[in-house]
This record gives structure tokens, sequence and C-alpha cells, in this order.
């Protein structure tokens, strides 16, 4: 009998399927990428790619639908920002370079290998986009919708993590809730901020 804590997965499923979709919709219906990161987008969506691939070759398989709807949807993040001109050409080398990486630690040290290099890419994946919404003065495009559904699913990821104990998936999910806690604290920041005016 399956312990209850095996079907977080799902639990972050049900948080990661739609979490793109606010800021998807924010792009789409405003057109603001104030604040919104290309290469963090991208990231996520190879990120997610990468982890795909992990949850597989583990047999996670109820951790392959978050991954995959993450991918896509981080994708298509990722192509509404490059067709409003938030692709630049240092954030597109980053990317590939990062591509390169993954798939070196995979071809050296196989699921160990991709696992161990995953380690830190939550830390490669978040990076840009507090970098970017620290830094623009007026971050009106980041939806807050999103980094709430980040948030949540990723505090899945932690506990399920910590019950596999697998180090990889416990330092996604932590990395990942202190950035949605930065993000939100930066778009809250904001918002009180243009209140005030």
């Amino acid at each position: 009998m399956a312990h209850p804590l095996d079907y977080l997965p799902l639990a972050a499923a049900a948080f990661g399927i739609p979490q793109y979709l606010p800021q998807i919709v924010k792009l789409r219906v405003t057109g603001d990428t104030a604040g919104v990161s290309w290469a963090w987008a991208t990231l996520t969506s190879l990120n997610n790619a990468a982890w795909l691939g992990y949850f597989v070759l583990f047999e996670y398989w109820t951790a392959t639908v978050p991954s995959s709807a993450a991918m896509l949807l981080a994708g298509t993040v990722s192509v509404m920002l490059a067709i409003r001109g938030c692709l630049s050409a240092r954030a597109a080398l980053v990317v590939a370079a990062w591509a390169a990486a993954l798939a070196t630690a995979y071809g050296i040290g196989g699921r160990i290998g991709l696992g161990t290099l995953l380690t830190i890419a939550s830390f490669v994946q978040v990076a840009p986009s507090i970098w970017t919404a620290y830094r623009t003065p007026n971050p009106s495009g980041i939806a807050r919708g999103t980094w709430l559904l980040i948030g949540g699913e990723l505090s899945c990821w932690t506990i399920f993590g910590l019950h596999e104990s697998d180090p990889r998936l416990l330092v996604l999910g932590v990395t990942g809730i202190a950035a949605s806690v930065a993000m939100l604290v930066r778009t809250q920041a904001w918002a009180v901020r243009n209140r005030s005016r």
C-alpha cells in the first residue's frame, strides 16, 4: 500500500499545471513585460525538461505531469517574452551554456550526474527572475498568481523530497519557496507604494 506522501507529486501537479497561466494571461491581456525575465522563463522550461528526464529515469511517474506542464507553459511564456523583445544575446548565451552543462552532466554521469546538476538548477533558474524584478523600478508585468502557485508546488516537492530522502528535490523545493517569497514581497512592496501615491 502506498504511503500518503507518495501522492504529493499529484498535489504538486494541482499547483504546477496551471502555475504559468496567470503570467501568460497577464502578458496576453496587458503586453506588460516589466519585471519579467526571459531567461527565467526559458531556464524554467529547460530545467523542467531535464527534471522530466530525471523523473522518468527514477520512475517517479506521477512527477512527470507537473514537470511536463511547467516545461510547456514556461516555454510559452518564454516565446511570448521573446516576441515582445525581451530576448538578449547574453541571456541566450547563458541558456545555451546551461543546456550544454545539463547534457554533459547526463552524458558523463547518467541519471546521478543529471540529478546532481539539477540540485543547483533551481538557483540558476530563479536568479534571473529575482534579479530582474528587483532591478525594475515598477515590476508591473509580474503575475503574483504565478508565484503563489510556484510556492504551493514547491512546498509539495520539499515535503516529497524529505519523504524520499532525495536531496535534489529538497533543494529544488526550498529554493523555489524562497524565490516565491522574494517575488511576492517585491510585487507587494511595489503595489503598496503605488497605492500610497
